[in-house]
């Protein structure tokens, strides 16, 4: 038995969902414990795109069950949209492989509209939020204001919640940001509705977890974004508004620390971040146009383009620290097939002085230029390559050069977008 925990060490859309479908062959159980629908999942399986944004990716595996985990933010609508989309490709979503934690907050029609309103009104500031009530719904969490899925169940309890919110939430939207009021009642209506769909989907994931864990299965954690969009270790105030890294796995879902094992860090061969905030080795040229178009790098949530650049190893190796790490998967490598110059940033030139970490301060990062190594690219197709040693011989260079300067062994080497396309070299759940 061993629980593994798969996170991501940039900006998100590392390709976390490929290898936690990957990986879920060998759990019982896969538990998604942090973030809400701003996160996208795309797989390739047997030719076919599936895009996840709460349900975990290890859905498309009959006999496993996934879970959402209370440090989730669940907009309930989203989610049902997509239930019946997997049900009606032929993936059933049932109580007997879905469930949804009892304390996990939902996010409001307010939410969502103070997301917009706010965002809207920061003009060229903006952070790059996704508007879908993140952020919002996580503030009424702190704040013990939050409604919460089981909330939803009891027409009442619902009311007088809303009741509340709504008085102090239309206040803020009618004579701050100039926006209508939201009614209630309609509000009322519609989440009893969805109440009545979701309640046979409400349990104890955290017991849940536990009774799996007792009869010697493997657990799965899936985390979204990334870590440098974490709300305490990322880059400030660009972030996501949850934890990111792995030790929230803890929280989110329930159990204890010494119930992890295992921490797989998800890095993709190169670095993208959607949105606003600092991004050093961004690629403002051909090349990160090559990569943005041969790599699909368009968010999965919102289809925005995602800005491109090469590897950052800073960023890769305070990601080790902040999660600690024991394994690195890494993604899309095939993308950088045809270039004939690699680079690598090993190192900031920060002033006079030389950083090989993340600085803390937003203004010192901003003002940080990369340190690059280079490397020789290739021009063989990866995609059908399923051993480690017939990969072309620069390839096999970058990514020893990676692991060297990672300090963490390489995991698994993805080659393309399909389940299969995969090189494994040591699995979480052997080794």
């Amino acid at each position: 038995m061993a629980n593994v925990v798969v996170i991501g060490t940039q900006w998100g859309d590392e390709g976390k969902g490929k290898i936690v479908d990957l990986l879920t062959e060998r759990a019982a159980c896969v538990v998604r414990f942090q973030g809400g629908n701003n996160a996208g999942h795309t797989l390739v399986v047997g030719g076919k795109k599936f895009i996840f944004h709460l349900i975990p990716s290890g859905i498309l595996h009959s006999g496993k069950m996934c879970m959402i985990g209370n440090g989730v933010v669940l907009d309930p609508d989203v989610l049902l949209q997509e239930m019946d989309r997997l049900n009606s490709m032929g993936i059933p979503v049932t109580p007997k492989n879905l469930m949804i934690s009892h304390h996990t907050h939902v996010i409001m029609p307010y939410h969502r509209a103070l997301d917009l309103a706010r965002e809207n009104r920061k003009g060229n500031t903006k952070i790059g939020t996704t508007g879908r009530g993140i952020g919002p719904c996580y503030e009424d969490k702190v704040c013990r204001t939050g409604i919460r899925i089981h909330d939803l169940f009891d027409a009442r309890t619902l009311a007088e919640k809303l009741e509340r919110s709504l008085e102090e939430k239309n206040f803020m939207l009618q004579n701050f940001f100039g926006e209508k009021p939201l009614d209630p009642v309609a509000i009322k209506e519609e989440y009893l509705a969805y109440g009545e769909r979701l309640a046979p989907f409400a349990g104890d994931v955290s017991r849940y977890i536990e009774k799996v864990g007792a009869e010697g299965n493997n657990i799965l954690f899936e985390g979204a974004q990334g870590t440098h969009l974490d709300i305490d270790h990322g880059t400030y105030p660009f972030v996501t508004s949850s934890n990111t890294v792995a030790g929230n796995a803890c929280c989110g879902a329930g159990i204890g620390p010494s119930r992890i094992d295992k921490v797989l860090g998800i890095v993709k061969a190169y670095t993208t971040r959607v949105g606003g905030g600092p991004f050093p080795t961004e690629l403002l040229d051909e090349t990160g146009e090559r990569i943005q178009t041969v790599g699909g790098e368009f968010g999965a949530t919102t289809g925005r383009p995602r800005r491109c650049g090469w590897l950052d190893m800073v960023v890769l190796r305070t990601s080790i620290r902040l999660n600690g790490l024991a394994g690195l998967a890494i993604t899309k490598l095939d993308v950088l097939t045809g270039i004939p110059t690699l680079k690598i940033a090993v190192a900031y030139q920060c002033g006079k002085d030389q950083m090989t970490a993340v600085p803390p301060e937003l203004k010192a990062l901003e003002a940080c230029e990369p340190i690059y190594q280079e490397f020789p690219g290739w021009e063989e197709d990866l995609r059908g390559i399923r051993r480690f040693d017939d990969l072309p011989e620069n390839t096999r260079r970058y990514l020893q050069a990676v692991e060297a300067m990672a300090g963490v062994p390489l995991s698994i080497v993805s080659v393309g977008p399909g389940r299969d396309e995969t090189i494994l070299l040591r699995h979480p759940y052997e080794h």
